[in-house]
């Protein structure tokens, strides 16, 4: 376990003012987020914090993250469109979402329900990042993203996959104003300013 982790399920991601109070959504699933966090360190995953929330991966790349919304705790994963899902137990996070899938918990009976399909969803994560599997994101050649946003995506772990698992209406928002000042470092400012959106899977007019 890792002690950073340990923070936010003390005391949340801190990125709101309900952080370190007792209104902290992670007070109101507590005893769902414990019991995926088990779930996921079971199966050999680092346990890292980023962007306020765990952040679970392997070999350096991210898998899937655990985190705690107002009416549910989650488990999401970054390339769920290409995990093996014959009875449609994952969701998608948004009506056009291609990468990420989600489940969602309001019930430790549910988790603990879920807890062979999870490990089973988790270990084909696992061996997806083993052999270099991509999701192939349609209408993404359509999108011409300025320089500024792919240096940030070097600069910054998760934000390009964050960004592509955002819906294709979304990645084309941002795009359109990211690109719409004349002067880079404008457009590095705004790209700065929208990443904590990027990373909550919001778009420019959520």
């Amino acid at each position: 376990m890792n002690p950073a982790v340990d923070v936010y399920f003390a005391e949340g991601c801190a990125r709101c003012s309900l952080g370190g109070t007792p209104n902290c959504k992670v007070h109101t699933w507590p005893l769902e987020l414990a019991e995926l966090r088990r779930i996921v360190l079971e199966c050999g995953l680092t346990e890292e914090r980023k962007w306020g929330v765990p952040c679970y991966t392997f070999m350096g790349k991210n898998v899937l993250i655990v985190s705690a919304f107002a009416d549910h705790a989650s488990i999401s994963f970054f390339k769920g469109s290409l995990l093996q899902d014959p009875d449609n137990l994952l969701e998608k996070p948004g009506e056009n979402s291609q990468a990420a899938r989600v489940a969602r918990f309001t019930s430790v009976e549910k988790v603990l329900a879920w807890e062979a399909d999870l490990k089973r969803f988790i270990f084909d994560a696992i061996e997806l990042e083993k052999s270099g599997a991509k999701v192939d994101f349609k209408a993404k050649e359509e999108l011409i993203l300025p320089e500024e946003l792919y240096g940030k995506f070097a600069e910054i772990p998760g934000l390009q996959d964050a960004f592509e698992a955002l819906t294709p209406g979304r990645q084309r928002g941002y795009v359109l104003f990211f690109t719409a000042p004349k002067q880079s470092k404008t457009r590095v400012s705004r790209i700065e300013k929208w990443v904590p959106s990027i990373f909550e899977g919001k778009g420019i007019h959520d």
